[in-house]
């Protein structure tokens, strides 16, 4: 499932629900959602019908009232209530900042500031995300990207609610598969200039990574910081939020169903894999990064190979690609093996064993074709997902200290290897 909404202007709009939490359960969906101005939005149009049907009844606007007044607000219908709480109150000039600026540390002084500086707004809007929790009502908040300040504050949420820091680092990163739409809309506005800082309306772990860091040195917890400088319960608070915005984790699933893909998935397929290497990243896991692969190496590898597509139900939930040789890695082989790659399913939202039976289907596919092995590699600082594939049958029978794949530097890579069919 992909967490964010589609809609026509508005670039950053994310549901929260369906985020684990460290006592087994998970974010109801369709309560909680975060997202980029509001204002954007126009009556009569499909993206405000798209809105209302998703049952809001609370919006919190943390924009400064000027950015209001001047760029809009969400406009006004009796389904929902308004409230405008600024909590940045040493606004800075992003786009202003000189292309060499880092953004890590620069953006986590700012939130800093805004946990000092707007703790009475901080503090209505977690009274407010607590009372519609209780009357079992959607609440959205957004401010202007539906980053930082968003950001900030669905981290305090997620926290309370008990979901894990690596999971708020990467929803604070999601940011990043929508600041392509970011960049254009800020174009649009300014005469189709572009910032002068390069970063803009990027979302990089290491921002969220060294907030939550200086954050804690500061004042220890989330759940300190609300008791002693909000001035509110933090165990009631948390109580109320677990009470009615979280539940169990489902017990069944529809099947999974696969297909082989098509050229006009590769969109989707980009966008699944710049999921899963923002998930990898936001656990330490330097592997994959985003944009590395584009909608013309998925097109390629339909062309010289397989890519399989899993749905659960209408959701696409994971997708595999089947190379029929893999000179980089293994180099000159007979044609006796089929080389499986990029194995990736939705993080979070994937049903419990999504990625053991795709990789069955793989096998499967290349036993079809009388090919006795499957191949696969995995990076050699990785030894979770080694693990992952030697408890699914595949022996270590190499490495490869120095594989290139055309997207930076070689690196090592442990090579895997299964029988699937016997010896004649």
């Amino acid at each position: 499932m992909d967490r964010h909404i589609a809609f026509d202007q508005l670039c950053n709009f994310r549901d929260l629900g369906g985020y684990r939490t460290t006592d087994g359960r998970r974010v109801r969906p369709g309560r909680l959602y975060r997202t980029d101005s509001l204002g954007k939005l126009e009556p009569g149009s499909a993206d405000w019908s798209r809105f209302l049907s998703l049952g809001i009844r609370t919006v919190i606007d943390l924009r400064h009232p000027w950015e209001a007044e001047s760029r809009g607000r969400v406009p006004s219908d009796a389904s929902f209530t308004y409230h405008n709480l600024s909590i940045e109150h040493r606004p800075y000039n992003q786009p202003a900042l000189a292309p060499e600026v880092d953004p890590g540390p620069y953006l986590a002084e700012r939130y800093m500031e805004v946990a000092e500086d707007g703790t009475a707004e901080i503090r209505e809007a977690l009274q407010l995300i607590a009372k519609s929790a209780e009357s079992e009502t959607p609440l959205a908040f957004h401010c202007a990207s539906g980053k930082d300040r968003t950001g900030q504050l669905a981290a305090l949420v997620l926290d309370l609610l008990g979901v894990p820091t690596p999971t708020i680092i990467e929803d604070f990163s999601l940011t990043e598969l929508a600041a392509p739409a970011l960049l254009a809309d800020w174009q649009s506005r300014n005469n189709g200039n572009s910032p002068t800082w390069l970063g803009f309306g990027r979302a990089p772990e290491s921002v969220m990574r060294l907030f939550l860091k200086s954050f804690k040195s500061r004042y220890g917890s989330t759940a300190d910081y609300v008791t002693d400088a909000l001035g509110l319960d933090a165990d009631s608070l948390s109580t109320i939020l677990r009470a009615h915005l979280l539940e169990p984790l489902p017990t069944t699933y529809p099947p999974l169903t696969f297909r082989r893909a098509t050229p006009a998935d590769a969109p989707s397929l980009v966008r699944l894999r710049d999921t899963a290497a923002l998930w990898q990243l936001a656990r330490g896991i330097d592997q994959w990064k985003p944009r590395e692969k584009d909608e013309t190496h998925f097109r390629k590898r339909m062309e010289q190979g397989e890519v399989w597509l899993t749905h659960t139900g209408p959701h696409l939930t994971g997708a595999w690609e089947i190379w029929w040789d893999d000179p980089a890695a293994w180099g000159p082989r007979p044609a006796d093996a089929g080389y499986i790659h990029r194995l990736m399913t939705t993080p979070h939202t994937s049903p419990p064993g999504t990625g053991r039976e795709m990789l069955a289907q793989a096998e499967s596919r290349i036993t079809a074709t009388g090919r006795p092995y499957a191949r696969l590699d995995c990076l050699s600082a990785n030894p979770r997902l080694r693990a992952y594939y030697e408890s699914a049958g595949y022996q270590v029978v190499g490495e490869q200290q120095a594989k290139v794949d055309g997207t930076g530097s070689p690196y090592a890579v442990t090579l895997l290897e299964k029988r699937l069919l016997p010896p004649r």
